[in-house]
């Protein structure tokens, strides 16, 4: 195997591996990670509404189905949709309190889920990792 190719299945491993225990880290909430995406976009809009196509364009997994997901977390009321009365077509989706407070645990069960993942690495090796995988993605 070449190196090129080593370092290629290295990180698709390593990064199922990471999706894997961050997925874990959601199972209590019944909640993944795509979903817990779109909260945290959510969130990051400070009480301004997102429409599906801001989401999906700020959406780190590209192939989710947004509409989908919104829906699942309107059924679990962490987040509301609202349609313009003069626009049947623009669509307001807010979070809710519910998903705000919800949205704190999942940071926290997550948050200690990266720090498990990242426990054998020194912080010059995660600056030398960070940098690395910068480089990859220009």
């Amino acid at each position: 195997m070449s190196d090129h190719t080593k370092a290629v299945v290295n990180l698709v491993y390593t990064a199922n591996i990471i999706s894997d225990k961050i997925t874990d880290a959601l199972k209590p909430f019944d909640v993944s990670t795509p979903q817990f995406n779109v909260l945290r976009i959510l969130r990051g809009q400070k009480g301004k509404p997102a429409n599906l196509s801001t989401i999906q364009e700020r959406m780190i997994h590209k192939m989710s189905n947004t509409t989908r997901l919104v829906d699942k977390l309107i059924d679990k009321n962490f987040v509301k949709r609202h349609t313009c009365e003069q626009n049947r077509r623009k669509v307001e989706i807010f979070i809710t309190n519910d998903g705000l407070n919800a949205l704190i645990e999942m940071d926290k069960a997550v948050c200690e889920a990266e720090q498990q993942i990242i426990v054998e690495l020194s912080k010059e090796e995660l600056n030398t990792l960070n940098n690395l995988l910068d480089k990859l993605r220009v």
